[in-house]
């Protein structure tokens, strides 16, 4: 029997994409290989939205190619989001690129509801990888978490690149969380990633209302500064999402709470990382994704320049996360 070895690089996305591929290959025969030396087939599913994704790949060129002389029927398939740029680069590595995921419809823990994104934040590559959003439609769905339901999962994921712009017809996310909420089972539902500028007061009611909804949120800020945020093309300030978040605090009291944040982005000054000081110190976050920011080709950031140096960087990423100590 065939054995097969997955390599994810990236976020519940990807990671939900690699479970409906592994999900295929089983259903083809496939087994997972207890170690990658071992495999006949390698998927690797990468995520090009920052620069060290991407240099990972080419980290693994070597290895790949050690294994190639040792196994000559050894396979090799690249996907995930992949900018056509690097697309170039790494046909040279792999026998296969697939531009997106293969689809298979199987039930997962992880669940997307979307795909693509229509924000297009200046840091960010995904509308030109993925496409712009695309919604699923609910009933389908529905019909997806009454089947990871059934088959026991404890918890469950909702995914999209902005999942509280979700809408199929009449319903939106704060509908499709309620719907979800009513289906029978022992079983937990989160969801991520929300934009904090279409975060509504009916889905801060049916969070706080729903028995199922974990209280947990990933609640992206990304700076604690307005003129950085307007750079990222982050549609909201930093006293729009401390009133937010407010008001999530006192709907859901015991909500835990983390957030996203990119130091150095081009052009922020000590002051204004100050200013992401300052909404640490004002939000005391539980846990915080705190990325140096690095330059990527294909989005609007790229065309800055990256004059933060990597020390400082460093630096503010340091003191960020001593906050959450």
């Amino acid at each position: 029997m065939k054995k097969y070895w997955i390599i994810t690089f990236g976020c519940q996305m990807n990671k939900s994409d690699s479970e409906r591929i592994a999900a295929g290959l089983e259903k083809d025969g496939y087994k997972p290989a207890s170690k990658m030396d071992e495999a006949d087939l390698i998927v690797v599913n990468m995520c090009s939205v920052r620069q060290p994704a991407v240099d990972r790949i080419f980290g693994l060129n070597k290895k790949l190619s050690q294994l190639k002389t040792t196994n000559y029927k050894l396979k090799t398939i690249l996907t995930g989001c992949i900018l056509k740029k690097d697309k170039i680069k790494f046909n040279k590595i792999f026998d296969e690129i697939w531009e997106k995921p293969k689809k298979i419809s199987i039930p997962s823990k992880f669940i997307p509801i979307s795909n693509g994104c229509d924000n297009f934040c200046a840091y960010c590559v995904v509308p030109r990888t993925r496409g712009r959003l695309v919604c699923r439609g609910y009933k389908e769905i529905i019909k997806e978490i009454n089947e990871s339901a059934a088959k026991g999962f404890k918890e469950i994921w909702l995914l999209g690149e902005n999942v509280n712009r979700y809408r199929s017809g009449s319903v939106n996310f704060a509908k499709l969380l309620k719907m979800a909420d009513d289906i029978s089972g022992d079983f937990k539902i989160r969801f991520m990633s929300p934009n904090p500028a279409d975060f509504s007061d009916e889905l801060i009611d049916v969070m706080a209302k729903c028995q199922k909804i974990s209280h947990y949120l990933n609640l992206p800020a990304q700076s604690g500064d307005n003129e950085i945020l307007k750079k990222m093309n982050r549609p909201y300030t930093a006293e729009q999402y401390i009133k937010l978040v407010k008001k999530i605090r006192e709907k859901i009291p015991d909500i835990n709470l983390s957030t996203d944040v990119i130091v150095g982005f081009p052009g922020e000054t000590k002051k204004q990382f100050e200013n992401t000081v300052k909404l640490f110190k004002k939000i005391k976050f539980d846990i915080a994704y705190i990325s140096k920011y690095s330059p990527r080709s294909g989005t609007a950031a790229f065309r800055l320049k990256d004059d933060v140096p990597i020390k400082e960087k460093k630096r503010r990423e340091k003191i960020l996360m001593k906050m959450l100590k």
